[in-house]
């Protein structure tokens, strides 16, 4: 699908759409349990779909109910109580990561041999140190192209122990050996190498689990180098039981809306159903205020304005995305039209995303005329430099919803931007253009 952008400004309300990362852990979570469990204000896309129909391969029973009244959406799991059954054919996560990497470890919990699969950008995204650590825990676990990525297959079962797995990667492995590991009939150290990139995420994990009463600590210990380092210690034989939970709302995808209310001039958006929470992109709202933006949050009852009615640039800032790798796109779009210049650091982890990120925001925006350079770990976007050179142009989706929805907001600001590969948005935010035409988003859809 191709989408071509308008000048437009936002002006509205809206309700935050619910947490894609929190919707894959209380699927996972809930179906790991004994009891059934209802989960309210789910978000039902293709990644979290692929989520919902690993869990049933497994042996889950997950019903969609929709209240006739209000439209409301929930899911009701009856889990296979920590005991999964071998699915009997390959599970196909779709373009999911967090589906591949959660499915993965918790195959090495099930009886039989476990075949996953994915898409092709599936097939490209790496597992190695996932891999390795099932391998190490006792099951044979393996890349069929031996390239470390799907289809990967796992044969075995896994064993309680200690074991260390790098954290540069991905946080995505972690939280999958932190959900399969108090299954096992013993306890479980996981040692942390390195710096735990995107840690907000494995923190979303405890945080959920500890919801459904599974006991995991996080602790500190200083190496040969003397420097702190993270591992977990996981009791053996605990029981999920998640019961009722409500899905929080997403500050991911709600960050290419305050970044729309903050930036564009005689913007004001406010959205609800955002209150804190462990996810670190709700960062969004610090960095727009250190960009100085007119921004407020009302944590208490969950509702965020960001506004831009005297039509005033932003400021440039230096963040370390080290544990907000999904704001980096959105980061990159505040950056070109701010004044000053914008540093992204630490964001190396983001090359292993859906695409390559980095190398696609700054491609897609030197199109419109953006001043950005590519680091090793990082974007430099110079908004000075960019200062009224900008214009609409046809730039590429890459396949990936943050890309697309980040340039989005770009072509609300300059106009005459055409968007290719727009249908990605399903993954994280189906209803993302239907969502940005009631707030005045102009635009059309091919």
């Amino acid at each position: 699908m191709i989408v071509s952008v308008r000048k437009s400004i936002p002006q509205g309300e809206l309700t935050a759409p619910a947490s894609k990362s929190y919707t894959h852990r209380a699927v996972l979570i809930a179906s790991l349990g004994r009891k059934k469990s209802e989960l309210s204000h789910p978000l039902l896309s293709a990644d979290t779909k692929s989520t919902i129909e690993a869990c049933r391969l497994f042996g889950a029973e997950i019903e969609e109910k929709i209240n006739p009244e209000t439209n409301e959406i929930r899911l009701v799991v009856s889990g296979f109580g920590g005991k999964p059954k071998t699915p009997e054919k390959p599970i196909d996560v779709g373009n999911s990561g967090t589906t591949l990497r959660l499915m993965t470890a918790l195959a090495g919990v099930a009886d039989g041999d476990v075949t996953l699969t994915g898409d092709e950008s599936i097939q490209k995204r790496p597992n190695t140190p996932l891999l390795n650590t099932l391998n190490k825990m006792g099951a044979e676990a393996y890349s069929i192209n031996n390239d470390g990525c799907a289809p990967l297959v796992v044969k075995g079962k896994i064993i309680p122990g200690s074991v260390s797995i790098d954290g540069g990667m991905s946080s995505q492995f972690i939280s999958a050996l932190l959900l399969s590991c108090p299954l096992l009939k013993a306890d479980s150290k996981i040692t942390i190498e390195g710096e735990l990139k995107s840690k907000p995420y494995a923190d979303m994990t405890l945080e959920a689990a500890q919801k459904a009463g599974v006991v995991i600590h996080e602790q500190r210990e200083n190496d040969a180098n003397g420097d702190a380092g993270i591992y977990y210690k996981i009791q053996g034989n605990q029981t999920y039981d998640l019961g009722n939970y409500t899905i929080p709302g997403d500050f991911s995808s709600a960050s290419y809306l305050l970044a729309a209310g903050a930036l564009i001039p005689g913007a004001d958006i406010t959205l609800d159903g955002l209150f804190p929470s462990a996810q670190g992109d709700s960062a969004i709202v610090e960095i727009l205020e250190k960009a100085g933006a007119d921004i407020s949050w009302d944590k208490e009852n969950g509702i965020i304005r960001a506004s831009n009615k005297n039509g005033r640039r932003l400021n440039g800032i230096t963040w370390d995305a080290g544990k907000t790798p999904d704001l980096v796109p959105t980061l990159a779009v505040l950056g070109a039209f701010s004044d000053g210049e914008m540093r992204i650091t630490n964001a190396e982890h983001v090359r292993f995303k859906e695409t390559d990120r980095l190398k696609a925001m700054a491609a897609e925006l030197s199109k419109i005329g953006a001043a950005i350079e590519e680091t090793a770990d990082g974007l430099i976007i110079s908004g000075e430099k960019s200062k009224g050179k900008m214009t609409g142009a046809q730039v590429h989706g890459w396949h990936d919803h943050r890309i697309v929805m980040s340039l989005f907001i770009a072509g609300m600001m300059i106009g005459n931007m055409t968007i290719d590969t727009a249908e990605s948005v399903k993954i994280s935010y189906p209803d993302f253009f239907e969502e940005m035409k009631k707030i005045g988003a102009v635009f059309e859809k091919k």
